[in-house]
C-alpha cells in the first residue's frame, strides 16, 4: 500500500525528496528508501540523488493484466494455436509472462509434457490439469501481471534445460531488436533464452515496431517467430536472413 502510495505521489509530482515522501507518509527516512530501492528494481520509478522520480516506462499507469487480457483479439489467438503446434510430446518448454503465452498454455492442456513459467495466469489455466508437469518458479509476485519476478526466478532458470522457450515482448524494431519496457522482465527474459535450446517469439503485427526501449535480445537469437500477416516485411526478412523460420498466423 505506501509503496502504491509513492508511485502515486510521483506521478502527481513527477519527482519527489527521500524527506518529501517519509513526511506526507509518515515513516522513517530509512523505510522510504528501502521502498524506493524495491521500486527501482521493479523499474516503477528511477531512483536520484537524495530521491526518485518516475520512470518513463511508469509515467502511464500501469494496464493490469486483466485489462491487457480484455484485448485478446483473433490474432492473439490465432498467434497462440500456431505456436502451440510447434511442441511436441515429452517437450520441456518455458513460458514467458504475458497473455499470449496464457493462451498458448490453454492449448497444451491434456499434452504430456513439462511447463516452467513465471507466469501465474499459465500456472492458473494449467494447475489442475493432470498431463501436464507444471514447475512454478519461484519469486516476488507482481498482481497487477500476475508474474513472478526478480532474483529467483532468474537463478532457478539457471538450473533449466529446456526444449522451447516462448518469448513475449513489447516490440520488435525494424534493426532487429526485440524490446520490452520493464527493466525487470527483461533480465527475466534473457535468462529464459539462455535456459532453452529453441527460442520462438510470439508476436502479432502490433509489435513491429510496438513500444519498448529495453533490448532482450536481437532476431538472430530467434530459432522461430509466430506472428500475423501484417507485421512489417522488411523486419521478417531480417529474421530469415538470420537464419530464424517465420509463421503467419
Amino acid at each position: 500500500m505506501r509503496r502504491a502510495q509513492i508511485v502515486s505521489s510521483l506521478r502527481t509530482k513527477g519527482a519527489a525528496s527521500v524527506r518529501e515522501l517519509a513526511e506526507t507518509l509518515q515513516v522513517s527516512e530509512s523505510t522510504i528508501r528501502r521502498d524506493l530501492d524495491v521500486l527501482d528494481r521493479n523499474g516503477e520509478l528511477v531512483r536520484t540523488y537524495g530521491g526518485a522520480a518516475l520512470s518513463p516506462q511508469a509515467a502511464a499507469p500501469e494496464i493490469s493484466f486483466a485489462a491487457s487480457a480484455q484485448r485478446d483479439s483473433a490474432e492473439k489467438e490465432a498467434v497462440a494455436e500456431r505456436a502451440a503446434s510447434l511442441v511436441e510430446d515429452d517437450m520441456v518448454v518455458v513460458l514467458d509472462i504475458g497473455t499470449s503465452t496464457r493462451l498458448i498454455a490453454r492449448r497444451l492442456r491434456g499434452r504430456p509434457i513439462t511447463v516452467i513459467t513465471a507466469n501465474l495466469a499459465v500456472f492458473d489455466e494449467l494447475r489442475d490439469d493432470d498431463a501436464v508437469r507444471v514447475c512454478l518458479l519461484g519469486g516476488v509476485v507482481r498482481r497487477n501481471y500476475l508474474s513472478l519476478v526478480g532474483s529467483l526466478p532468474e537463478a532457478a532458470l539457471r538450473q533449466v534445460s529446456a526444449d522451447l522457450v516462448f518469448l513475449s515482448c513489447t516490440g520488435v524494431r525494424p534493426n532487429g531488436h526485440v524490446v520490452d519496457d520493464m527493466e525487470i522482465e527483461t533480465q527475466l527474459k534473457r535468462a529464459m533464452i539462455e535456459a532453452a535450446d529453441r527460442v520462438v517469439l510470439v508476436a502479432g503485427e502490433a509489435k513491429f515496431p510496438g513500444t519498448g526501449s529495453l533490448r532482450v535480445c536481437s532476431l538472430a537469437q530467434i530459432d522461430t517467430l509466430v506472428t500475423t500477416p501484417g507485421a512489417d516485411p522488411q523486419t521478417l526478412e531480417l529474421c530469415r536472413q538470420a537464419g530464424g523460420k517465420v509463421f503467419i498466423a
